[in-house]
């Protein structure tokens, strides 16, 4: 057998190999079945000369690097403009004219470089600006790279392998996931270590909760969100242990499948509706211009060029050039006259203040007419995720049971922020907490795994927004020996942290979408265990 036939067919058994990978619905299979295709073993995990091999059809776990737009490329694109290119062209006639017009006088006056030089320092800052606008955005684009886990704990050669660099990761894996990690590859769930999983996917399915992860198989048709039994790169683990399997790296990941999305939309040249008002008024306006700049040299012709009639034809025609380019110089400063050389500036201009605005407020515009698209827009479809919202939750409402049975009472929450200081709760006093009030003050608190901290002179949640507002409420409804905590800018957690003097937490029961609860079991300060329930 020859040598090429012999790279054909390793090609072709490489392609089969990665076919038949690609293509398995492993949330759709057994452990055993999934264990059985990517031949691997959850106790020895892959050998490493088969991983070698394995690296040889799949390649790194890695996103691809994208060659960046040039610079050269951005500023020819900033010129992509009709009424741009005629302010150019303008600028460089009237340039040439006052440069010859200085040769045949035989001095240069400075007064008529003037108009070209302002409309070319015009185009200049506009063409400066949106390169600076477009070069931050591809650079935030990068930052899609930066959520890729580095560090994995493997299993290899029957040997757990610490920290081993998450590029180097094949299908067929076995990797161990704990609170805190980031999912270096797209994997299925062999089995729990701990009571529950729950991994935080927002960057994929924009939800705002933390997902509870089985082993369990679910429908080959199921969505992202309901493959349970799966973990994607570029998540994090927020509770629990587990063991898992690799079946996806690099580009063929979930993440993988965004990065290569938001390429193609990089490469997309669509104009938007404030680019193409202006290349149809450019265009509109270089067709009255030349028109009548074409008009206004034709009227002046006799002055530069004259013939006598002999025997009923024109002959003895007379040219000058020097008045035909004086003329023609009449014709191009009625045209530099009538562009409106200021309309780009001015544009670009408020785009630039929008994008710097909405820069304020997080949000990412790659190119300036986009803002004016934003403008545009007349229905926004968005869901109750906070994918387009902040993604803040704050209590409003406090309802607790009356002093007589079968009454309730109900007090208004201030504030929208997770500033404990912001706003108080109306007609509150904190030393007239009875029972009731200091149990629910007392769950919120001890039931509750979110925190509060602050960030400059914001305050900012880690964890779960529900439950960093319910601690929020807590430092808000005070102590029941003083009046109030929040009553002073000191420390923003602390009647959060004496409740849990108080109650100290020995176990908890993870928040479960089957028993759509959370508990834990404290040791109470009357000396007995307590089970505190938040549902």
């Amino acid at each position: 057998m020859g040598r090429g036939e012999e790279d054909h067919g390793k090609r072709e058994k490489i392609s089969a190999a990665s076919s038949k990978v690609e293509n398995f619905p492993a949330w759709a299979k057994d452990v055993k079945q999934c264990e059985e295709n990517y031949q691997t073993n959850r106790e020895l995990g892959l050998s490493s000369a088969e991983v070698e091999k394995r690296r040889e059809i799949y390649g790194w776990n890695e996103l691809e690097k994208h060659e960046g737009t040039s610079i050269f490329q951005l500023i020819l694109e900033q010129f992509n403009d009709t009424l741009v290119r005629i302010l150019l062209l303008a600028a460089i006639i009237s340039f040439v004219l006052a440069w010859l017009d200085g040769d045949e006088g035989g001095e240069k006056e400075i007064t008529a470089f003037v108009e070209p030089l302002v409309i070319f320092l015009i185009l200049i800052v506009n063409a400066i600006v949106g390169i600076w606008q477009e070069s931050n955005a591809e650079k935030a684009l990068e930052a899609l790279k930066e959520i890729q886990s580095e560090q994995a704990n493997v299993v290899r050669d029957g040997k757990k392998v610490s920290n081993l660099h998450a590029k180097e990761l094949v299908p067929g894996d076995i990797v161990e996931l704990r609170v805190g990690d980031k999912v270096p590859a797209d994997m299925r769930v062999l089995t729990l270590i701990s009571s529950t999983v729950r991994v935080e996917q927002g960057s994929l399915t924009g939800e705002s909760e933390a997902v509870s992860k089985t082993a369990k198989v679910v429908p080959e048709n199921t969505d992202i969100q309901g493959k349970k039994c799966m973990v994607f790169a570029g998540t994090t683990v927020v509770n629990g242990n587990c063991i898992c399997m690799v079946t996806q790296i690099g580009m063929n990941t979930e993440i993988g499948k965004v990065h290569s999305q938001i390429h193609e939309a990089s490469q997309s040249d669509d104009d938007t509706p404030l680019k193409k008002k202006l290349n149809e008024f450019g265009e509109v306006l270089t067709m009255i211009i030349g028109v009548i700049c074409a008009l206004v040299w034709l009227i002046n012709v006799k002055y530069f060029l004259s013939w006598e009639y002999v025997d009923g034809w024109p002959s003895n025609f007379k040219f000058s050039f020097e008045k035909c380019t004086y003329y023609f110089e009449i014709a191009v400063a009625l045209a530099v006259a009538a562009i409106p050389e200021g309309l780009p500036a001015v544009i670009t201009t408020c785009l630039a203040l929008g994008t710097r605005k909405m820069a304020q407020k997080n949000a990412l515009v790659r190119k300036l007419p986009s803002v004016e698209t934003l403008g545009c827009t007349t229905v926004i479809c968005s869901d109750k995720t906070g994918t387009l919202t902040t993604n803040q939750m704050a209590v409003s409402k406090l309802i607790a049971m009356g002093s007589r049975p079968g009454t309730l009472r109900a007090f208004d929450v201030e504030g929208t922020t997770y500033n404990p200081f912001d706003g108080k709760i109306r007609g509150w006093a904190a030393d007239e907490m009875d029972a009731n009030l200091q149990m629910i003050a007392k769950i919120c608190a001890v039931c509750n795994d979110a925190g509060v901290e602050q960030s400059g002179s914001h305050y900012v949640a880690t964890g779960m927004p529900t439950e960093a507002a319910l601690k929020v409420l807590v430092e808000k409804m005070g102590l029941p020996e003083e009046n109030g905590c929040s009553s002073g800018h000191g420390d923003h957690q602390r009647c959060c942290q004496a409740w849990n003097k108080l109650e100290q937490r020995i176990a908890t029961l993870e928040f479960d979408r089957d028993r759509k609860s959370m508990g834990v079991i404290v040791n109470s300060s009357t000396g007995q265990k307590a089970l505190l329930v938040k549902v």
